[in-house]
Formats: structure tokens, sequence, C-alpha cells
């Protein structure tokens, strides 16, 4: 698998730039924020994103003062997401270091959020970039709506695989999405080509997300076992629905019932892992990420050959072999 680092070259001038301005834009009068924002960005993960942007910005035209906008938006909103996300699910952990609602308790990590959703808006207007804006609030819309339905169907603990499709579009697909409509955008491509690249980055994100949702049933990290954590949270994710939709009704019933009982039991956990490897849940997710990646692939192949060309194939490869 190639590596993150050779496939940002194409980009790596832009991507260190980006870092510098990023960094500059998250910072504020307030000396609390100051220390809050610099620790969310000790760790700041594989920016895969923003690399979505540059790549798909030179995919289609020219990096531009336009595309820094864009990924700084995408980041900033990203971020925000991030640090509402661990409040909501009440996780001391991210990246396996301390939260920020761990260390500065839920109304800190809350307000950084607001805040950093704050900045990306100011910075658009500041920019005037009311294309970047609506493409991103677009998204930011999306994943709220996937949220708030896989909360409203998790409850009756039954969702089948046209919900789940629409949750994972709307929740992880559009964000990817709107990186490489960006990047197009602040290219200057046309609109027929703005859409040809949100389409790549949709499937993209249906495969990312599968991806993790594997996660949960196959063995990886130090201890060499399933997570399960998705299990433990009682979220139904395609290689669990699948099976449940292949079994016969009385065991559809009982594992149901396990995972609603289960109290975040590891015995249940394992269980479910054995029930899901039986019917076969684990191959249907790879055979279903692997189709969302071929078609991401065959709109990617649609354009002239280049290295940002070759960097976005070695990064949606990279998506789906990905180790964490």
């Amino acid at each position: 698998m190639t590596k993150l680092e050779d496939i940002r070259k194409p980009v790596n001038l832009e991507m260190k730039e980006f870092d510098k301005r990023f960094r500059s834009a998250v910072s504020s009068n307030v000396p609390l924020l100051n220390v809050v924002t610099r620790y969310v960005l000790r760790k700041k993960g594989k920016q895969m994103r923003p690399l979505f942007v540059f790549l798909s910005s030179k995919l289609t035209g020219e990096i531009t003062e336009s595309t820094y906008t864009a990924a700084s938006l995408i980041e900033l909103m990203h971020t925000a997401t991030l640090v509402h996300d661990d409040v909501v699910d009440e996780s001391n952990e991210r990246r396996g270091v301390f939260s920020i609602n761990a260390l500065w308790k839920s109304k800190v990590a809350v307000l950084l959020g607001d805040y950093l959703l704050a900045r990306g808006l100011l910075l658009a207007v500041e920019k005037k970039e009311y294309v970047l804006l609506e493409i991103v609030s677009n998204a930011s819309k999306e994943m709220s709506e996937g949220e708030l339905v896989q909360i409203q169907k998790s409850r009756s603990l039954n969702i089948d695989t046209d919900t789940y499709y629409e949750v994972i579009r709307k929740k992880t697909a559009s964000l990817i999405a709107a990186c490489t409509a960006s990047g197009a955008s602040s290219a200057g491509a046309d609109l027929d080509v703005i859409d040809r690249v949100y389409e790549m980055g949709i499937n993209i994100g249906m495969a990312f997300q599968i991806k993790d949702d594997l996660f949960d049933y196959q063995s990886h990290g130090l201890i060499g076992k399933p997570t399960g954590n998705d299990i433990k949270e009682k979220k139904f994710t395609l290689p669990l629905i699948y099976s449940l939709n292949q079994a016969e009704a009385g065991k559809r019933k009982v594992m149901i019932r396990k995972i609603k009982n289960g109290n975040r039991s590891q015995q249940v956990v394992n269980e479910v892992v054995q029930f899901v490897n039986e019917m076969g849940g684990i191959d249907f997710a790879i055979e279903k990420m692997q189709e969302f990646k071929l078609i991401a692939m065959d709109i990617l192949h649609s354009f002239p050959h280049s290295p940002s060309r070759d960097s976005l194939r070695d990064l949606v490869e990279f998506t789906v072999s990905r180790k964490t």
C-alpha cells in the first residue's frame, strides 16, 4: 500500500503552506481558546480531507487562493464535527489521546466546536467565496440529517440496507464529496466537472465508511482482536444488517435481544462477531466497499492522466486498505 507521504507529493508544498494558514485561521485573542486549539492541532491526524481538496483542484485545473480557502473551510468544519461528536458520544478519547470534553468538560468542547464553525463561515465571507460556502454548508446540513436519521432508526434497532446507505451517504460521504467538489470549484472547473468529482467523492466516502464498519469485526491493532465499539454502542452497520437479514426469524430476534441488552459486554461482542462471520456479513461488506471504490475509480479515470490523478487513485486505495 502506498504511503500517505508519497500520495502527497504532487501537492506537498501546498499542504505545508495550508498547515501554516490553518493554524493562523484558528488563532484567537482569547487565551483559553488558544490553549484548547493548540491541543487539538497537536494531533492533527492524516489530513486526508484537505488532501482530497488539493488533489481534486490539481486534477481539474490549478491550485489557487480559493483552494486554500476551500481546504480551510473543510478542515474547520470537520474538526468542529469531531469535537461535537465526542460530546454527543460522551467519549473521553480521540485518536489515542484525551478528548476536549475529557480535559475541559462539555461546555468548553461545544463552544470550541461553535467557534471553529464560525471561523469557517467568516473566512468564506471575508474571501467572498460564496460557492464554496454553499458546498460546505450543504455538507454540514447533510451530516446533521444523517446523524438524526441514524439516531431515530437506532432506537428501534431496525435499520435496513437502504437506510444504512442513506445514513452513511449523508454522515460521511457528503463531506468527502464536498472536498472533491470544492477542490474542483476552486480551480475554476465548470459545473459538469464539479458534478462528476462530487459523485466520485460520494463513492469514495461510501467505501471509506464501510471500511470503518469492518474494523469492528476484523482483527487488528496491538491485541489482534475486533474492537466491537459499534456493537457496544448498539450501532447497526452493514456487516450486521446484512447478517440479520440473512438469518432466520428466531436467530435474528435472539441476536437483536443480545445487542439490546448486552450492556457493552465483551461476551456479546464475541457472539455478534462470530454470528456476522458465519452469515457472510464481512464478505458482503467487503464486496460492497469494492463496488463503491470501482465506481469512484471509473470517474477518476475519465480525467486525463497526471501525477495528481495517480495520487488520487492511490488515496482511494488507501481509504479501503488502511489499518486505522
